[in-house]
């Protein structure tokens, strides 16, 4: 399994496909998020970003993820699974790759926040909080990447429109009364910018939206794939 995480890692860095989200997360950082915040709530503030990273890297990790998943040509892929010790491993393999893969993107994304937290003195708390979250989104973001991937959506054009119409579906389900089928995106926002305390009573309940909405979402995608020739 590690040899085959590695050789998707090493085959996504090969390709420079790793550049494109690399770009748009230097472009979001130097453009939205440099400015660190100030005045009397700047603690807050602080806070409150940390929350904003997770919905605007939400979008950039499915498109990595897919953009992972889709780099092996067609050929390599029947190769590595019939190389493997069970047909199911490649597909873990490339979902725990491509998750890997976008926790390393959270990290240049989350870097500026975090010292602008700290330098204003956010509670450690919140700060510890903001970082869990990031790393929780990134797996129901995967997922939907993984969902639009060439495994599942052969035609690129396809697969990209799909990708987009989810990723905005899923903002409008979370607006209106069927929020609980999408992932809690107004919910965590709404907690960070309420203030620390706020945001760390209501992580628990986030985190459980998350992990049940990934736990349904990723099964329903091991299955489909599995179905798959």
């Amino acid at each position: 399994m590690i040899a085959l995480v590695r050789f998707q890692v090493a085959g996504y860095l090969r390709s420079l496909r790793v550049l494109h989200p690399l770009i748009v997360v230097a472009l979001v950082v130097v453009l939205v998020l440099i400015q660190g915040p100030g005045g009397p709530d700047a603690a807050d503030l602080a806070v409150g970003t940390l929350g904003d990273v997770a919905a605007f890297m939400f979008p950039i990790w499915a498109w990595a993820a897919r953009a992972l998943l889709d780099t092996q040509p067609d050929e390599q892929r029947s190769l590595t699974a019939t190389a493997a010790r069970r047909s199911s491993m490649p597909m873990w393999a490339g979902l725990f790759a491509a998750y890997g893969v976008n926790l390393c993107l959270g990290v240049a994304a989350l870097a500026v926040p975090l010292m602008q937290a700290i330098q204003v003195g956010s509670p450690g708390r919140a700060i510890l909080v903001g970082c869990a979250l990031n790393f929780l989104v990134a797996v129901p973001a995967t997922l939907v990447g993984a969902w639009t991937s060439r495994a599942l959506i052969p035609d690129p054009g396809v697969s990209l429109l799909v990708l987009l119409g989810a990723v905005t579906a899923l903002v409008l389900l979370g607006i209106g009364r069927f929020a609980w089928l999408s992932v809690p995106m107004i919910e965590w926002l709404r907690a960070a910018h309420d203030g620390p305390r706020e945001f760390i009573s209501d992580f628990p309940s986030i985190a459980l939206h998350l992990a049940l909405w990934s736990a349904v979402v990723g099964a329903a995608y091991i299955a489909a794939a599995r179905h798959r020739p």
